[in-house]
This record gives structure tokens, C-alpha cells and sequence, in this order.
């Protein structure tokens, strides 16, 4: 079992796509278009004060006839964001999302931002993880363990 540190050293791009509160929601949803990304962290002076997703688009301004040039990402943000460690298990995340309906968690290491995993990263590692066991089962019945 992986530990979120190992899922995000294996991550092709490392970036941590973000906006500051008072960015419209037209520019959020522009650059998660540009960076094909469904969750921007809101950052205010290095912190962590709300995350933005395309859910929150699609429910508070889409389907309330809001505009998304004049609402600001302060606005529509979810205040209380979730996070993980660097030492917790792909299980455990899985276990968080599920529970909390979430798809992105941020990772923080001693209150310092190193990284964001999304539920399709755990998806990937744990489809590794059983692809492994069972080529490591299919050379075991096979009878070519060295």
C-alpha cells in the first residue's frame, strides 16, 4: 500500500493549480479549461482558504443563473478543505473521499502545501497496485519464480 508521498513522487505533473479568492469565476473555470483540471486550490497569502471545482461551477452559478465574470471565486468556494499528510495510505484517502463525496484532497506536511491528489491518482495507483499482484500471482502458478 502506497503512501500518499510515493503517489505524488509518481505523478506526471506536480503542479499546483491555483487562484486567489478574489478571482472571477469566469478566469477559474478558464484555467481549469487551459490546465484540464477539475479543482483549483484559493490560496491568500500562501494559505489554503477554499477550494473551487467544477461541481461548485455547475451548482452555484450554472444552475442559478449567476454570472461567472461578475461572482468571485470567494463566493462559491468550499471554506473547509480536507487534507491528507504525506504519510497517510492510498486506502485511507480512498476511504476519506468516499465518505465526504470529495475528489481532490490537498497534501500538507507540517501545515506546508507540497501537492494535491485527485481521486483519479488513487484510482490509478491502486489499478498498479493489483496489476502487480497479479502478474506476481500469474509467475507463482506458472512456476516461474525465481
Amino acid at each position: 500500500m502506497k503512501s500518499v508521498a510515493q503517489i505524488l513522487k509518481s505523478k506526471a505533473d506536480q503542479t499546483i493549480h491555483n487562484v486567489a479568492p478574489t478571482t472571477s469565476v469566469f478566469d477559474a473555470v478558464k484555467l481549469m479549461a487551459e490546465k484540464n483540471v477539475g479543482a483549483l486550490l484559493v490560496l491568500e497569502d500562501g494559505k489554503i482558504v477554499g477550494i473551487f471545482t467544477e461541481r461548485d461551477y455547475a451548482r452555484k452559478i450554472a444552475l442559478k443563473g449567476l454570472s461567472s465574470r461578475e461572482t468571485l471565486v470567494r463566493d462559491i468556494m468550499i471554506s473547509r478543505v480536507m487534507y491528507v499528510r504525506p504519510t497517510q495510505t492510498n486506502e485511507e484517502c480512498m476511504a476519506l473521499m468516499t465518505d465526504n463525496r470529495l475528489r481532490h484532497l490537498p497534501v500538507l506536511d507540517n501545515g506546508k502545501l507540497i501537492g494535491l491528489i485527485s481521486i483519479g491518482d488513487l484510482v490509478k495507483d491502486i489499478i498498479s497496485e493489483q496489476k502487480f499482484i497479479i502478474d506476481q500471482l500469474k509467475h507463482y502458478i506458472a512456476g516461474d519464480m525465481g
